[in-house]
């Protein structure tokens, strides 16, 4: 259903089943895929590439204008998968000549007051509260949470199957699996229960939370205890991955437990 209060440029692409409600504004150069859902008085930008089952809630703004001083009118685009869920009032904006694209996969959640800067790439099944702020080109893996309230600086990369508390103001890289303290931004912890959730057996889960006393509780520093861990931790895709993102962090990772 298309209601006739809404504006939809005649060369916008919308496939079947779209529902758009009233007072949403659609431009000419916006692809939408099936079966999504354009609330009222939302905006969809040119550049928007929407895939199909979406929900784009009251005032969401689609690929608008990255705020950055660098930008240039380049054509650029913000990349949407299948089934997110963007509440009201989140903005994403569109990429810069940096990367040309801001990227969002599958089946994640931003809640009321997101905001997603130019040429981010968030994955999949990532949940992100209340009025958090995702700085230009900041990476988010798979599977993570991030607390209402959280400042991403930009450039930073937040690993898979983290958890931020919210609050949390990051300028360092998240690894995977752990949860980041707001206070000190300090390792506080492995996420346990989020891996359960998505179907880690105990055991995995309990050497992922060896290597990560060895990497952030026993005072080595990470080159050292990236090299004990490869000594005793039995080789598994989530130790490698953990390891890997250690040694190829460009900012930093955060502090260790305190």
């Amino acid at each position: 259903m298309i209601s006739p209060l809404a504006y939809i440029h005649l060369d916008a692409r919308l496939g079947q089943g779209v529902t758009v409600e009233p007072f949403a504004y659609i431009a000419a150069d916006v692809v939408i895929g099936d079966d999504c859902w354009i609330g009222p008085g939302a905006v969809i930008h040119d550049g928007a590439r929407i895939g199909k089952g979406c929900k784009i809630h009251t005032a969401a703004s689609i690929a608008c204008l990255p705020q950055d001083l660098k930008f240039a009118g380049e054509k650029t685009t913000a990349e949407i998968g299948d089934y997110n869920d963007i509440r009201e009032y989140v903005t994403i904006s569109r990429g810069t000549a940096s990367t040309g694209t801001t990227r969002i996969g599958d089946h994640n959640l931003l809640m009321a007051y997101v905001h997603v800067g130019h040429d981010c790439v968030i994955g999949s099944n990532c949940v992100i509260a209340n009025r958090v702020s995702l700085a230009g080109e900041v990476h988010v893996d798979d599977w993570a949470v991030i607390g209402g309230h959280c400042a991403i600086h930009q450039w930073t990369h937040i690993g898979a199957h983290s958890m931020m508390q919210g609050g949390t103001l990051l300028g360092q890289d998240l690894p995977p699996f752990v949860i980041v303290r707001n206070d000190t931004l300090r390792f506080a912890g492995v996420n346990k229960i989020g891996l359960s959730r998505r179907g880690f057996t105990p055991e995995r889960i309990e050497e992922i939370h060896n290597a990560c006393r060895i990497l952030f509780q026993s005072g080595l520093n990470y080159q050292s205890g990236c090299e004990k861990v490869e000594a005793e931790i039995p080789q598994s895709p989530e130790r490698d991955q953990l390891l890997t993102f250690i040694r190829s962090s460009k900012r930093g990772i955060i502090k260790p437990y305190a």
